[in-house]
């Protein structure tokens, strides 16, 4: 029983930090256009957001994989 309340805490403390920070963690990721693009598709604490990038497989132009964490445009609290 105290295995499933800190994995409860430990998921609702990991759900504010991603709400507060603005950033979303990596769920999928796909190649399209012809390979020369990579939609990812990251969680962020209020929906699931998808980003577009140009995509190579050396990666001098463009990314070769999905960053694991990336910073979404919509954040909570900015300090302002």
């Amino acid at each position: 029983m105290r295995i499933l309340i800190r994995a409860i805490i430990v998921i609702a403390l990991l759900w504010i930090g991603l709400l507060l920070s603005g950033y979303g963690v990596l769920i999928g990721s796909h190649e399209n256009a012809a390979g020369l693009g990579l939609q990812c598709k990251y969680l962020t604490a209020r929906n699931i957001t998808t980003a577009q990038f140009i995509h190579t497989k050396s990666g001098i132009i463009g990314l070769s994989d999905c960053p694991v964490l990336r910073k979404s445009d919509n954040v909570i609290d900015d300090g302002q």
